[in-house]
């Protein structure tokens, strides 16, 4: 069933951002209401930071199955949503103000429920990960497998793609983190100390150095941890904030990490600084976070949770410059150059300010009389 007036009351239970041209990016959400199901495409409003109130396309899920997680293809063309009966691919088409998906034929439509998915950076591959712990890696869009690896953990926890898609990381619920190499599958496991878990990964988008960063319950005490890929040896970590996180994010720029909490909370993090750059406290108010993506162009997030549904929060860091801005700036700095020169030009005894001819003194012509002449001339030549 398919058109924009189609839409399912019930719990949200994920979201995403389809990153579209011109900032007019969209957002899919599942829903459920544990008989029926559905997926639904919603605009967003930059400028007052909202959703649109009613969907602009929808699409019910029929055959059950109830959504567990959405990925996005960075083109924002197609994406995939995984239910509790196997995954399930949709194709966008259509203008912004007339937009529809339509599901298409995928062959891991019996795969079982997957916890997690994501497509590499560039575009070019798909990873998913189960329930039961069987990870796959294929190439998109032909799905020719790369990876087919039945027990790569107990159970999927998380997994994101590096930069360059050349990485991908995957953690478990016991604990357990791998590093698969996506050219030949070839995996890695981190090492950790028998009181921690490794829960949590995403690397670093900013392109620089690149590392991994992955989020440890050490005990009673949450640390972030860093990486070196070169080594895959643990640089360091830090107790930013003291909370279990149940979901972890990282924007498109490298930035910024953020996490959402078990009860709630978003904590937004200066990659540079490794500091809490911003805090948003009892967002979804006792309830865990499911879903937590930073908007593709602004500096906001999109989180969900079973209670509150979906929601779109502006967050409390420092403001981009904008191009046009950067245009300004230059543009301001050299009128005043502009102006300096000339007010200098105008007020300096410089080379340039050459006087004027009317104003220089006479210069006396020297007259010789002939009796000096002569005085002059007696010595006679000289006899050298």
């Amino acid at each position: 069933m398919e058109g924009g007036d189609v839409s399912v009351e019930g719990k949200v239970t994920c979201a995403s951002w389809i990153k579209r041209p011109e900032n007019a990016h969209l957002v899919v959400i599942g829903k459920s209401t544990g008989t029926c199901s559905s997926l639904e495409i919603l605009s967003f409003n930059s400028e007052s930071t909202s959703l649109s109130s009613s969907p602009k396309a929808a699409y019910v899920l029929e055959e059950g199955g109830e959504p567990v997680r959405i990925a996005v293809h960075p083109t924002g063309d197609d994406f995939v949503c995984s239910t509790t009966t196997g995954c399930k691919l949709f194709e966008l088409y259509g203008h912004e103000d007339n937009i529809k998906f339509v599901c298409k034929e995928f062959p891991l439509q019996d795969v079982g429920p997957q916890k997690c998915m994501a497509f590499s950076v560039d575009g070019s591959k798909l990873a998913i990960g189960g329930v039961d712990g069987h990870f796959r890696l294929f190439e998109w869009p032909t799905m020719r497998i790369i990876v087919d690896e039945p027990k790569a953990h107990k159970s999927f926890r998380d997994m994101d793609f590096s930069l360059d898609s050349e990485f991908l990381a995957s953690t478990s619920t016991d604990g357990a983190a791998r590093i698969w190499n996506t050219r030949d599958g070839v995996p890695v496991t981190l090492s950790r100390n028998t009181d921690e878990n490794i829960e949590l990964c995403r690397f670093s988008k900013d392109g620089t150095k690149p590392f991994l960063f992955t989020t440890v319950q050490k005990g009673n005490k949450s640390l972030i941890a860093v990486w070196d890929i070169s080594t895959w040896k643990k640089i360091g970590h830090k107790s930013l904030y003291n909370k279990p996180a149940s979901i972890m994010t990282i924007s498109l720029d490298g930035k910024y990490l953020a996490l959402g909490s078990k009860d709630g909370d978003v904590c937004v993090i200066d990659v540079t600084k490794m500091e809490i750059s911003s805090l948003h406290k009892r967002l979804h108010l006792g309830t865990n976070i499911t879903s937590l993506e930073f908007c593709p162009s602004e500096r906001v997030a999109l989180t969900t949770s079973s209670q509150w549904g979906v929601m779109v929060t502006k967050l409390n860091v420092p403001t981009d410059w904008k191009e046009w801005q950067i245009y300004l700036l230059l543009l301001g700095l050299f009128l005043a150059s502009a102006i300096l020169f000339y007010v200098f030009f105008e007020n300096s005894d410089s080379f340039w300010n050459f006087p004027d001819p009317s104003t220089r003194p006479k210069i006396e012509t020297l007259h010789v009389d002939a009796t000096s002449e002569e005085q002059w001339s007696s010595f006679g030549p000289l006899d050298l």
